[in-house]
């Protein structure tokens, strides 16, 4: 009797429990939630200061000396450390992707000299002779140069940029000459080389010129995110400011051609940023 009236409970209580679960509304649908990529949004205005090294090169012809052979070019480096900042727009297209604006404008200590003797000659004068040399210093200097670029990279992870970069480059270029002469005499006998006297010297007039030139560059680099705002980078341009000539219309006539090799680092802030929202 008393296994009948625990099984007559147990049959009851589970009807009771059909009977619930049949009068409770079904559960309702949630869509699920959206996937948040864990990377960087680069899309944004960025403001970054820079600093770094340059390797240029100043290539200038050289007027005619009479008497004497004139040479066709003489070349000299033009080094120094360079500063400045920079300032642009980011596009990031997708995942992989981003184009991009830059510009920038460096202060710079970029200078060079070169001494080049442009030859020599003995002129016979009776039983002595008259040996004439000439020698020319000429100096370039870059002050200051701004660039104007596009980039277009790659993101190898979320956080890495990989970049090429081009675009127009402007910039001063100042150069200075003077030529030097030297006379001295020798004797006796034309072949001698025993100098008679002192020897006189005549130094031109420095003359200096300063021209604001417009050229191209292009380069390559890479960006690192530290932070979603904050940002790395280093960077190498070959920049051509073709030639100009300086001192035209004058005896000292010449035509200077600047190019220039530049390896700097950076930081950038971007004041736009958020997470990339992934797209399924």
């Amino acid at each position: 009797m008393k296994r009948i009236l625990i099984a007559s409970a147990a049959i009851a209580s589970l009807s009771v429990t059909n009977a619930l679960a049949a009068d409770m509304a079904p559960r309702p649908y949630t869509k699920a939630p959206v996937i948040v990529d864990p990377g960087y949004n680069w899309t944004g205005f960025y403001v970054g200061l820079n600093g770094g090294y340059s390797w240029g090169r100043s290539d200038s012809t050289v007027a005619v000396v009479p008497l004497l052979p004139a040479l066709t070019n003489v070349r000299h480096n033009v080094d120094g450390w360079l500063g400045g900042a920079q300032a642009g727009y980011n596009w990031q297209v997708d995942r992989r992707w981003l184009f991009g604006l830059e510009a920038d404008i460096q202060g710079t200590g970029e200078r060079g000299s070169a001494t080049t003797l442009l030859g020599s000659v003995r002129i016979p004068v009776g039983d002595n002779a008259i040996a004439l040399s000439a020698s020319n210093v000429r100096s370039t200097e870059l002050p200051w140069f701004a660039t104007f670029r596009g980039r277009t990279g790659a993101l190898v992870d979320p956080s890495l940029l990989l970049y090429v970069t081009g675009g127009l480059a402007v910039g001063e270029v100042k150069f200075s000459t003077q030529t030097t002469a030297t006379a001295q005499l020798f004797g006796p006998g034309v072949n001698s080389t025993t100098p008679i006297g002192a020897a006189v010297t005549l130094a031109g007039p420095v003359l200096s010129g300063s021209s604001t030139r417009v050229g191209w560059t292009v380069g390559a680099g890479l960006e690192k995110k530290f932070t979603p705002n904050w940002s790395a980078k280093a960077e190498y341009l070959y920049m051509d400011l073709g030639s100009q000539t300086y001192f035209g219309g004058t005896a000292d006539e010449v035509r200077v051609k600047f190019h220039d090799h530049i390896a700097r680092v950076g930081i950038n802030y971007q004041f736009t940023t958020g997470p990339v929202v992934a797209k399924y």
